[in-house]
């Protein structure tokens, strides 16, 4: 991602910091920026969306998505940052995308256009797939950090065609959504691969339960 730049993140620390430092000074949390982030992300994609308009859509989740940025430092600098943050903010994302792209379902389903709805709805499921995919392999000991469609991927791909269809270019998001769900598919696939390889009993040790269980069936 851009942000992993570190030209880039000098240059956003120079705007995020004071404002982080100055909603501390007034009492204002990290989890408080987190609740405002995801509910005026989900709230302008469902309110803007379903209606077509893109273009205001896109510039107010822009805006509330800088909340991920925010609560982050603020947590940093008032040193609580830590898994409850983690886990909230996580949670909360989730909310968050499914909105996008359900107000994105919407606006399609009511225009009858059934391969853009398909694909959007697949972008849907999908993408709550492939987070459930990471945190299930993290709690039987593997790991899945893995695929071409992780969620910053998917909004960008998401939120530009949006913006483009907003400027007047309405063939980029029915383009852009039967690309994206393919590259979600493929996201789950390799995630389910990635797990599969790391927890897959080797076929000796397979063979040997087998023939022990056989054993002791007979006896």
């Amino acid at each position: 991602m851009v942000l992993n730049n570190q030209g880039v993140r000098s240059v956003v620390a120079k705007v995020i910091d004071p404002l982080a430092r100055g909603l501390l000074k007034l009492g204002v949390t990290p989890d408080m920026v987190t609740f405002v982030g995801a509910a005026g992300t989900s709230v302008a994609a469902l309110w803007f969306f379903p209606r077509g308009e893109f273009v205001a859509g896109v510039l107010v989740i822009l805006l509330f998505i800088f909340s991920d940025l925010l609560d982050g430092t603020m947590a940093r600098m008032r040193g609580s940052a830590g898994p409850w943050g983690n886990y909230l903010d996580s949670t909360l994302d989730r909310l968050a995308d499914g909105a996008i792209f359900g107000g994105l379902l919407i606006y399609f389903a009511a225009r009858g256009d059934g391969l853009t709805t398909a694909a959007v709805w697949v972008c849907l499921v999908g993408g709550f797939t492939i987070s459930y995919a990471k945190a299930r392999a993290e709690s039987v000991g593997a790991e899945a950090n893995v695929g071409i469609a992780e969620r910053a991927e998917r909004l960008i791909v998401a939120l530009l065609a949006a913006l483009l269809t907003g400027l007047g270019l309405d063939w980029a998001l029915p383009v852009a959504m039967p690309v994206l769900a393919i590259l979600v598919v493929i996201t789950v696939g390799q995630r389910f691969a990635r797990v599969r390889n790391q927890l897959a009993i080797p076929a000796s040790q397979g063979d040997g339960d087998s023939e022990q269980t056989d054993g002791s069936t007979a006896s």
